[in-house]
């Protein structure tokens, strides 16, 4: 075969679908429609190659003269031909918007006809928008006349609502094969050692292409602080010279230059401090190793960073203590524990751990019982310190220059004995008969000296009033600065100790693998350390790993189910953001609840369920069975077996109800019915009876609607005293507002959240957020 570069002509604009489509997309990857291809392989120019050794003719014999000349002529004249796109297929973006060109490599067919999906550094680099203003030429009902051709900046494009729709012209472009590129770091500080197998991962599984001016962006792990590191790069001059290269199935040279003098010796200067405090160094974070039972050793952390100990051995029949001390006051350091085993295969760190120690006392213990399920099958355990540093403040540069000194030791302990001698402690026996305890300090001291001491101790030391029983000396800056957390029960003597509290305990986390919510750290570690196989060892994947495309914490924990809150379903995680949409859209479609016509009712006609069904009754048969709008309760004292298809018998039922409610009245001392004359000497008015010559012109007006079918007349007979309360709660429900300051609950929303939940206010709000849908959301 030639092994000419193939030529190929071939451009076409398209819409740009929206960002969310391009998620999935990584580097310099593009989709295109399946028409794309067909007229890709339209315009590819077709190969001939030379005839195959394989016979053109059916009854070929090469010892026949006559078909060994019909062979020959056949293949004189045939010749394979065959279109051909060139390998790999890449391709020039332009934003006719603003001129910016950037070249693609093609991921896939698969894109929607008329659009073209990019890839989020694609975009950036075209310098297109992100805002969810894109449309497609299907999506604007051509059809339906309601868009028009607009112009902008000479580019034809199409107009639906205000919005337009923005395009890229993409041409097919075959590019040389690189062979040397020149990158420029955007930032002073890059080390090699941290980048640069990052950059080779990067582009090889990235890109197909590089455009000269173009930014790479390459994300590191976690640096200093627990912040993630990223690397960019300025694409700045290729060989062979041009605009962009291809660099798939090359050998690549790149060269890091420094952008001027001045980022260079800054670059220097940083590599230069950072491996004076490299690990084992003076001012860098010490080794850490194996610990060994019984051999305690002095260590020091730098804010930020963890150093990570092994324990191999240890006698399994007894517990295990680890204990750190030797810290400074200032200092914040923290000890976490993570047996290594089938379940565990991962440093314990801030956020995935499984026995930690985190408070502001020292010395830290975290004491393993033999009986810990977590220690079955431990192939060993590990432990790593970590000293917290507060992100984004003076405070945390401060102390990242800084190591920490710490002292590290772990022994064994027999349980029995431990929790014995701890229970036997008494205060009562470790003090001499003669003493007394002193009320302000809690010391104890000879009774002969308590009148000096408690003159000295009031003058000098105060006791904290929040129950923690720390005594301070009164102008200590400790006693300043002392702090009780209003959620819990920490407490501290510094402000970073506080910092620390909130950061952990009080600052809501994101799972990285799955993307569930926690409320704190210690419930994230919790999640990603949860007692379920990881699927192997990270650094040697499975298989089935390897083919899922997920990370073992998604595949392991993701395929895990759970309970639905609101339905009680058995969920996957992976699939729990699915199931609670459809719960959403089924709240938004759910039929309003119908009112008993009853105003004084809090009761719905239908019944409300708790899992929010707002026809409960009705389906089990327990419905109004009747046709003037009110409850099977308040219908229950006019209910008759007597045939009354005209309504005249129900009528005056009515009728005697209401005159009997403002004659004589109901009795009931909760009542408040102004329709009744208790009702009406409940809430204060003067509680005379209405003669029936005044009686009968009020009562006419109700009697005269009770027949329409739609209730719009409402009625007002005396209930019970529950319904009546509830009846007024969902009054005050309806009057408050939703979160965003408009929106709240309708009227017979809140009396079915009511209902279904007994009555009790706090469950009925859940209630109406798991099931109703506000008032801004119905149209």
């Amino acid at each position: 075969m030639s092994s000419d570069p193939i030529s190929l002509t071939w451009s076409s604009q398209f819409a740009v679908a929206s960002p969310s489509r391009a998620s999935s997309l990584p580097g310099d990857k593009i989709l295109l429609p399946p028409s794309a291809l067909e007229q890709l392989l339209a315009a590819a120019p077709v190969i001939t190659t030379e005839s195959s050794s394989r016979p053109h003719t059916t009854a070929f014999d090469p010892f026949n003269p006559y078909t060994y000349a019909a062979e020959r002529q056949a293949r004189a004249q045939l010749q394979d031909r065959q279109q051909q796109l060139p390998q790999p297929l890449t391709f020039r973006l332009v934003n006719p918007q603003n001129g910016r060109v950037v070249h693609a490599g093609i991921r896939e067919f698969s894109a929607e006809e008329g659009e073209v999906v990019v890839s989020k550094f694609l975009r950036e680099s075209l310098g297109l928008e992100d805002g969810e203003g894109h449309i497609t030429p299907e999506s604007t009902g051509s059809d339906s006349g309601d868009h028009d051709e607009v112009m902008v900046n000479g580019v034809e494009q199409l107009a639906a609502n205000g919005r337009s729709v923005q395009k890229l012209t993409v041409h097919a472009k075959q590019l040389p094969k690189g062979t040397y590129v020149k990158l420029r770091p955007l930032e002073a500080g890059y080390d090699p050692e941290d980048w640069k197998s990052l950059l080779e991962q990067h582009m090889r599984n990235n890109f197909t292409t590089l455009t000269n001016g173009e930014v790479l962006v390459v994300h590191g792990g976690r640096g200093a602080g627990g912040k993630n590191e990223e690397f960019r790069f300025l694409v700045d001059g290729f060989k062979p010279e041009g605009d962009g290269i291809c660099v798939v199935d090359t050998d690549l040279e790149v060269d890091i230059e420094a952008l001027n003098e001045e980022q260079a010796r800054e670059t220097l200067k940083r590599i230069a401090a950072k491996a004076q405090k490299a690990p084992g160094t003076t001012q860098g974070s010490s080794v850490g190793g194996k610990l060994e039972l019984l051999r305690g050793q002095d260590g020091q952390v730098l804010g930020g960073e963890y150093v990570d100990y092994e324990i191999l051995s240890w006698d399994r029949s007894q517990g295990l203590e680890i204990e750190l001390s030797g810290v400074d006051e200032e200092d914040e350091i923290d000890l976490f524990v993570s047996p290594y085993s089938a379940q565990q295969r991962v440093r314990p760190r801030e956020d995935e751990y499984v026995f930690a120690e985190l408070s502001s006392k020292y010395p830290k213990r975290i004491r393993l019982q033999p009986t810990n399920v977590e220690l079955d099958e431990a192939e060993a355990v590990w432990v790593s310190i970590h000293a917290y540093t507060p992100q984004n403040s003076d405070a945390a540069k401060t102390s990242s220059n800084i190591p920490a000194k710490f002292y590290i030791r772990a022994s064994t302990f027999d349980p029995a004995t431990v929790t014995t001698s701890e229970d036997s402690v008494d205060s009562e026996s470790s003090h001499n008969p003669d003493e007394v305890q002193c009320k302000n300090c809690n010391q104890w001291v000879p009774q002969r000296t308590l009148f000096l001491h408690e003159n000295f101790c009031l003058r000098n030391n105060i006791l904290c009033q929040q129950g923690c029983g720390t005594v301070f000396q009164k102008r200590s800056p400790a006693f300043q600065t002392h702090w009780h957390c209003p959620h819990d029960t920490f407490h501290g003597n510094t402000p970073l100790s506080h910092t620390k509290h909130d950061s952990i305990f009080h600052t809501p986390q994101a799972c990285p693998s799955c993307d569930l919510e926690f409320p704190s750290i210690p419930t994230l570690a919790q999640h990603r350390t949860a007692t379920f196989p990881q699927e192997g060892d990270p650094l040697n994947p499975t298989p089935e790993l390897l083919l899922s495309g997920l990370t073992p914490h998604e595949l392991a924990d993701g395929a895990r189910t759970t309970e639905c809150h609101l339905c009680n379903a058995i969920v996957r995680l992976r699939d729990m953001a699915t199931h609670l949409k459809h719960h959403d859209l089924e709240r938004l479609s759910r039929p309003a609840p119908r009112l008993c016509r009853n105003t004084n009712c809090g009761r719905t006609l239908d019944g409300a369920s708790k899992n929010g069904d707002t026809r409960g009754g009705t389906r089990t048969g327990q419905g109004p069975g009747n046709d003037v709008g009110l409850c099977s309760v308040c219908f229950g004292p006019l209910y008759v077996s007597l045939y009354d298809p005209e309504g005249k018998a129900l009528r005056r039922r009515v009728e005697r109800r209401y005159l009997s409610q403002l004659l004589t009245g109901c009795g009931k001392k909760w009542c408040v019915n102004e329709f009744c004359r208790t009702g009406r000497a409940n809430r204060g008015g003067d509680g005379k009876a209405v003669s029936t010559k005044e009686a009968l012109p009020m009562v006419k007006p109700w009697l005269e609607g009770l027949a329409g079918k739609g209730y719009d007349t409402p009625l007002h007979f005396c209930v019970d005293e529950a319904s009546q309360k509830r009846r007024v709660l969902a009054e005050l429900l309806a009057a408050e507002k939703g979160l965003d300051g408009k929106g709240g609950y309708a009227m017979e929303w809140c009396v079915a959240a009511l209902e279904a939940e007994g009555g009790d206010l706090d469950k009925a709000r859940s209630w109406l957020k798991s099931w109703a849908p506000q008032r801004s959301e119905v149209h």
